[in-house]
């Protein structure tokens, strides 16, 4: 635990956050996604759903959507119910393997109510650094 760290529990997240990713590929290709991640009940968990506009390059605007299920140990699942990752609730790292893929993540809530999500995704066919920024909406 870090100096003076406060940890999160789940209700911390409810509710609507603004949301800003970027993703920065090893080949040099850079994409954004700008939108909004809410937190909503489901029965005893929290239903994340993230919304918005990717855009890759200068290429036009996608619509974009993610769907995870957090829980109140703040196990991560992913909406069909497999396991992603734990927060770690004080910030820190995170790791999750999905073969071939290795996730590596790490969380900062120093800016609380801010927070960043880090991910280096190391694989096959994948080479790339996600920075994701949520802040209230």
């Amino acid at each position: 635990m870090s100096h003076g760290a406060t940890s999160r529990t789940l209700s911390d997240f409810a509710g609507r956050w603004r949301l800003e990713r970027q993703i920065v590929h090893d080949d040099g290709t850079v994409a954004q996604f700008t939108g909004t991640a809410t937190w909503t009940p489901d029965g005893d968990r929290l239903r994340c759903v993230e919304e918005g506009e990717m855009r890759i390059g200068d290429g036009p605007a996608m619509a974009g959507q993610r769907v995870y299920l957090w829980d109140a140990g703040l196990r991560v699942h992913f909406d069909d119910g497999r396991f992603f990752h734990t927060v770690p609730p004080t910030g820190g790292e995170a790791g999750h393997w999905c073969d071939p893929d290795q996730y590596d993540g790490s969380y900062d809530f120093s800016d609380w109510p801010a927070f960043t999500i880090t991910w280096a995704v190391r694989g096959p066919r994948k080479a790339y650094q996600m920075t994701s920024r949520y802040r209230p909406a």
